[in-house]
Formats: C-alpha cells, sequence, structure tokens
C-alpha cells in the first residue's frame, strides 16, 4: 500500500521539498518539507500535511489559522525528489502573515519588495501570535 514512498528518492534527514501550488491559479503557494508520515497522512486525510522541522512533528496546514488546503493531486518530479502539491486553498489565505501565498516579496532594484496585500490579520488567525 505504501510503495509509492518507496519510489521517493528522501534526503538524508529522510525529507523531500514540497512546493504547494493553487490548483486552480496556478499559483505557487509555499515550499515546505515532507516525510514519509506527513506524505502518506496526507494522501488518507486528503489535505495537505507537512513535517515541520522548527516543531519537529506533523503540520496540517490551517489546523490554527483555518486556512486548510484540500489536495487535489500530488505530483513527483522526473528526478522522483521533490513533490507538489496542487491544492484548494480554502480562505484564499496560505501564508503565516495573511497573504495568499507565502511568495509576496519581489526583488526590484536589490531590494525585496512586499507585493501582495495582507488579507487578515494574523493575530486574527492564531491564538498565539
Amino acid at each position: 500500500m505504501s510503495a509509492y514512498l518507496d519510489q521517493i528518492k528522501w534526503n538524508a534527514e529522510g525529507l523531500v521539498p514540497v512546493i504547494t501550488q493553487e490548483a486552480h491559479t496556478g499559483r505557487v503557494l509555499t515550499q515546505a518539507w515532507l516525510n514519509r508520515e506527513a506524505l502518506q497522512t496526507a494522501v488518507i486525510e486528503d489535505r495537505a500535511v507537512y513535517w515541520s522541522r522548527s516543531r519537529g512533528k506533523l503540520w496540517r496546514k490551517g489546523e490554527e489559522s483555518g486556512n486548510v488546503q484540500k489536495l487535489v493531486e500530488v505530483l513527483l518530479d522526473c528526478d522522483n525528489d521533490s513533490i507538489c502539491y496542487r491544492v484548494e486553498q480554502i480562505g484564499g489565505i496560505a501564508c503565516h502573515t495573511g497573504r495568499e501565498s507565502c511568495f509576496y516579496q519581489k526583488l526590484e532594484n536589490e531590494t525585496w519588495q512586499a507585493v501582495d496585500p495582507v488579507l487578515k490579520n494574523p493575530n486574527e488567525m492564531y491564538k498565539n501570535a
């Protein structure tokens, strides 16, 4: 049942990078990490689940903020060492800063400029913010 997990080239820490993309618009929402348990759980629960390196545990996107990512499909790259989650972003916010995407800073004249608006104050999404 988990043979698909054995086909992935996990790094020395047992992780693989995952890019998350909004399925309807194609916008890149975030980059994170997966371990075997996170990917298997995501497939079973039909929602984006990641491995939080900072917390050392599974991270179900939206468990605190309510901004759940419903899995539409899971893709594996040609080298078998990178995953793409295509998701339906519930609530339209993927970033903990309250923006649509974590990729909201654009390089302009050698300076990073925030180009996306904050859609919701993070203090309203997170009880510990």
